[in-house]
């Protein structure tokens, strides 16, 4: 890699804590292009401004958002079928959880790649975690490995994308502390299912959030309806 200019890396920022240390690891080595993709989901508005604000904060230009309304028109998820509330957290639960979106990840990995290989990145980086979230299928190290090789196969032979998933194995603890080494604005961050004012403390998302926080003894910067001790809950 050229000292003065960087290869190129598309991150795929959702605008939630994840997606956003994600693209502060990926900045270290990259340009960085953002992706963001509204498929409708509940905090829609709320995502994209975060997604807006963390790409202003890293100077990003090259900016696509992304229409996957299909993915609501499908459903069989909470967060886009108004017909199915979004449930309250249980972190001890082995279940795949109402908030799973039906292979999501694979449709948002296409989209990267296919703007990737336009842009000649090298790399494509996902916020996914696995072992410290809600099991999502989608969010297993295999499925990334067989989607790099999916990618291999159906891109131009000069094409080498990398599908890079830097904090798949990290705790949420361990992620917001390595967001605090890099300086990422966390601040500018929205985790909530829910709601687009106050994050509502009590999703899937909010709980395993708030729950990292409190593991990691630092004081989540953004504002919650409440805010349950997790520590002692679950």
């Amino acid at each position: 890699m050229s000292e003065n200019k960087k290869n190129i890396a598309v991150i795929a920022v959702s605008g939630g804590l994840d997606s956003c240390v994600t693209a502060a690891i990926a900045k270290r080595y990259y340009e960085i292009a953002f992706a963001h993709f509204n498929y409708e989901q509940k905090t829609e508005r709320r995502e994209l401004k975060a997604f807006n604000e963390i790409a202003d904060f890293y100077n990003v230009d090259k900016r696509l958002i992304i229409d996957y309304s299909h993915l609501s028109k499908i459903g069989g998820s909470s967060l886009t079928e108004k017909n199915i509330e979004i449930s309250y957290a249980d972190l001890t639960s082995k279940k795949i959880p109402t908030s799973y979106v039906p292979f999501r990840n694979a449709n948002i990995l296409s989209a990267c790649v296919s703007w990737a290989e336009v842009l000649k990145a090298e790399a494509v980086f996902v916020g996914a975690v696995f072992e410290d979230s809600s099991g999502y299928p989608d969010c297993r190290p295999s499925f990334f490995e067989a989607f790099e090789k999916m990618a291999d196969l159906g891109t131009k032979p000069e094409t080498s994308i990398k599908i890079v998933t830097p904090i798949i194995h990290l705790s949420k603890a361990d992620i917001i502390k390595k967001g605090m080494e890099l300086k990422a604005p966390i601040h500018l961050t929205w985790s909530c299912y829910q709601n687009e004012d106050k994050a509502c403390g009590v999703c899937d998302s909010c709980a395993f959030r708030l729950r990292g926080f409190q593991q990691a003894g630092i004081e989540d910067p953004i504002t919650y309806k409440v805010k349950p001790d997790y520590l002692v809950n679950n």
